[in-house]
């Protein structure tokens, strides 16, 4: 049996249904959008959720004529006693993973304003299990982040949980938090894409030469080469849906000058703008988008702007998408 195991494996991707692209408009033709926060961190909760929530974006979107819900995962009383903040976390996720996956059943796109990157496991949980069927969906994942954040215990050299999340995600590390967060199995390796990565560690670098995760730099990003559309076309074609993920620290520092991570080079919130909006105008499998790790300090109110900018961007790709297949049908 174990000789045929592969064999069945190629002959489930010709006997699976394809999965049908998600449709984000209510019965009204109104595109329908759900901003959900995740403030749990590995360190206790933020506040960044919040402030992104409620920093004018609901304002931006009415105008973009969504209908926009606000949600924000929670633990149960019984969870929030006992458990050390990654255990927390964790459990955290699991709620998260479980409204996103609701909202994806019920039309409504999602759009995450995290703590920090480690909620990217719940998020990305949340569409795996969003099928028609039990059986789990391929998820693609664009990381536009500074950093790889694929660290694992024995490689980091900080100790931080932020700079783990993708070896979490990929089964490479934290096992038991990957489970409580409801991702299961791993993102393989050829689902993730990164884009502006320009720090890691030596140990870390070397665990990433020696993955599958393609990855783009910050030119491909800041002028959308056709290198970055040649890996979203690659992931449409081997996944089932496809989160974009940023870590407000890919920015140019100038938009992120609180960000205790900042990194020279970045690109700006206008050109990751004008990439969303092709993105989710061009890729029906393009079914969520999330922002993580808004500054605390965030002079002038750059950062806001600028995540209010990006998910505008984001938004009236998908509002163009949904009006293209509606025209379609």
């Amino acid at each position: 049996m174990r000789k045929l195991a592969p064999l069945l494996s190629i002959i489930a991707l010709f006997v699976a249904p394809p999965v049908q692209a998600q449709r984000y408009t209510g019965a009204d033709g109104r595109l329908r959008v759900a901003l959900v926060k995740q403030p749990f961190s590995p360190t206790g909760p933020s506040q960044g959720p919040s402030t992104m929530a409620n920093g004018g974006i609901q304002k931006v979107l009415a105008g973009l004529g969504a209908d926009v819900r606000v949600q924000e995962a929670a633990l149960a009383p019984e969870e929030d006693k006992e458990y050390g903040g990654w255990k927390r976390l964790g459990m955290a996720l699991g709620r998260f993973a479980e409204i996103v996956e609701r909202n994806e059943r019920e039309g409504f796109f999602t759009i995450g304003l995290l703590a920090t990157c480690p909620s990217m496991p719940g998020l990305v949980a949340g569409l795996q299990h969003s099928g028609s069927t039990r059986e789990p969906l391929r998820i693609g994942m664009l990381w536009l982040d500074a950093h790889a954040d694929f660290n694992t215990p024995e490689t980091t050299r900080s100790g931080s949980l932020g700079g783990m999340p993708v070896a979490v995600a990929t089964g490479r590390a934290l096992q038991g938090m990957r489970l409580d967060a409801h991702l299961d199995p791993p993102l393989a390796d050829r689902y993730i894409v990164m884009g502006g990565v320009r720090l890691t560690d030596p140990l870390e670098q070397q665990m990433l030469d020696n993955s599958l995760i393609e990855q783009l730099s910050v030119d491909d990003i800041r002028n959308m080469t056709p290198a970055v559309f040649a890996e979203l076309d690659r992931l449409s074609r081997i996944t089932d849906k496809i989160y974009v993920h940023i870590d407000m620290d890919v920015l140019d520092p100038r938009e992120v000058a609180g960000h205790v991570n900042k990194v020279p080079n970045g690109p700006s919130s206008e050109q990751l703008a004008r990439l969303f909006e092709a993105i989710f105008s061009r890729y029906p499998k393009a079914s969520a988008i999330g922002f993580a790790t808004i500054p605390s300090t965030d002079e002038g109110g750059l950062s806001l702007a600028a995540v209010n900018r990006m998910i505008e961007g984001a938004v009236k790709g998908l509002k163009s998408r949904e009006a293209h297949l509606s025209k379609s049908k």
